[in-house]
């Protein structure tokens, strides 16, 4: 590394940041209903409690509720997609 060159990429978890990560194993649902307003975009203001998504195990419907006040700055997870235990779904600033 020398002058010139692109400082190293940040890394992927910040100190700043809570990472809100999958209780367990499912399918990750952003939004109550298919066509209906997500709980959550980047940009959203949440609250302790407030449910952030859906995660669907076993014909299950589980609302993830957050544990965290603040603003919703990244959702790493596309609509519809599986996820594994403990993986981050999202990252919230909090305030």
């Amino acid at each position: 590394t020398g002058p010139g060159n692109p400082p190293p990429p940040v890394p992927a978890t910040r100190a700043d940041l809570v990472d809100v990560t999958a209780p367990m194993v499912g399918t990750f649902y952003i939004a109550p209903a298919p066509g209906e307003p997500p709980f959550v975009e980047v940009g959203s203001r949440i609250r302790v409690g407030q449910t952030v998504c859906i995660l669907e195990a076993m014909k299950l419907m589980n609302e993830l509720e957050s544990e965290v006040a603040g603003e919703v700055l990244e959702v790493l997870v596309d609509d519809g997609t599986p996820v594994e235990f403990g993986q981050v779904l999202m990252r919230v600033k909090p305030g």
